[in-house]
């Protein structure tokens, strides 16, 4: 899979590269964050129909999420965020997406900026680079895809232009899932109260107690298979239901730095990640099972590796995260402060902090790690004791291997 990095110009132009003189490509347009079933099933389309005409299969991929750029420049009188503000709405980190784009066979993905500038150009003249540059002959989207200025290119205007012009052609796919699902309008991160995978708050209400529900939560109607959706499980701690839209296990990265190493003097030493350093979705506050993967050690932040590491990340990576691989570990997973002891230390950062399950010494300091999610176990509380506190952590190290079937 080829990757190009692409930086519009102040004007908002893209100086799109040539990828041949006389084969044509498929193409498709979006954020796909979260990477799930939905977008697995345009881009899946997209391989399919290139491989059927002999064409590219191009997937054009835009970063930061337009939702983080226009919001951030609402707040910051029409400023545009930098490399170094963190997304914490995001799902997946662009890597993440690669890695899983050239699982599916995609020939070439161009990574554009998402710039203010950029947004403003028209969807018929962004389709039009995409035909006179790219080759484009079938443009590939799902049900509600928009595109363009004030997002006027929806499917339809799309597909009218398309018939008009004849250049290229439109090809709509069912990215929903199962139908829809009302997601409360004025939704917040929510910690379970109980032990446990949470269940669907709606699963056992008839017709009008529903109907009641979504009136009192301001619910808005999403697809069930999008990236909001999956957002608004993850915030409930509803890991499995999340995961089961996905296609595969929520992930967040991060760099593993020193902490109050208290874990240690209790028996359950842990790697403890740099929020900073955290990309992917944190879900809410609880205790967590699932995998901790060595990704090795971190990179010096080098801006302009970006080309070089996003190949290192679609080859050597994938070895890494592959399941039996011997750099991951089922964990035991902490988000949140540490209500036992934060009256007693002072400390009520909120940290994340994974224990792995291995007879083996762990030295991951410095490095990129990666923790995969398998399901939720427990609130985060505050213990009696320590031996309180070391006796459900051992109950927690069970569950965990039960879920994760060590």
């Amino acid at each position: 899979m080829n990757i190009t990095h692409l930086t519009p110009d102040p004007t908002g132009l893209v100086d799109w590269p040539t990828l041949s003189n006389d084969r044509k490509s498929v193409v498709t347009v979006g954020v796909f964050d979260g990477m799930h079933r939905g977008h697995q099933a345009v881009i899946g389309r997209v391989v399919e129909l290139a491989k059927q005409f002999d064409a590219f299969s191009v997937v054009v991929l835009f970063d930061p999420r337009p939702g983080l750029v226009h919001k951030y420049a609402a707040e910051h009188h029409g400023s545009e965020p930098d490399a170094n503000v963190r997304d914490s709405q995001a799902l997946t980190n662009v890597d993440e997406r690669l890695r899983m784009m050239r699982a599916l066979g995609v020939d070439q993905v161009l990574v554009v900026r998402y710039t203010l500038a950029f947004a403003a150009k028209s969807y018929r003249f962004f389709l039009g680079q995409m035909v006179g540059k790219l080759g484009m002959r079938t443009l590939v989207l799902g049900q509600d895809a928009a595109m363009g200025k004030d997002r006027a290119g929806d499917v339809k205007a799309i597909s009218t232009l398309s018939a008009a012009t004849g250049v290229f052609e439109l090809e709509i796919v069912d990215d929903r899932g199962p139908g829809h699902v009302w997601i409360p309008g004025n939704a917040a991160p929510h910690m379970p109260s109980e032990w446990g995978e949470p269940a669907d708050p709606c699963a056992s209400m008839n017709k009008a107690e529903r109907r009641a529900w979504s009136k009192k939560q301001q619910a808005k109607l999403h697809r069930t298979w999008s990236s909001t959706n999956v957002r608004y499980l993850l915030s409930q701690g509803r890991i499995v239901a999340a995961n089961e839209i996905l296609g595969h296990r929520h992930a967040i990265e991060g760099t593993v730095v020193h902490g109050e190493e208290r874990g240690r003097t209790i028996g359950f030493p842990t790697a403890n990640l740099d929020e900073a350093s955290v990309t992917g979705y944190l879900p809410v506050d609880g205790v967590y099972a699932g995998w901790l993967v060595d990704m090795g050690p971190a990179d010096d932040g080098d801006e302009h590796a970006g080309a070089a590491a996003a190949d290192r990340v679609a080859s050597d990576d994938r070895a890494r995260i592959a399941d039996g691989s011997p750099w991951r570990w089922p964990a035991a997973i902490s988000i949140g402060t540490k209500p036992t002891f934060s009256e007693t230390t002072g400390l009520h950062e909120r940290v994340v902090e994974a224990y792995a399950i291995t007879s083996d010494w762990l030295e991951l300091y410095g490095h990129r790690v990666r923790v995969e999610f398998a399901g939720f176990l427990r609130p985060q509380v505050k213990f009696d004791s320590a031996d309180a506190l070391v006796a459900e952590l051992a109950r927690n190290v069970e569950e965990t291997k039960r879920l994760t079937a060590v």
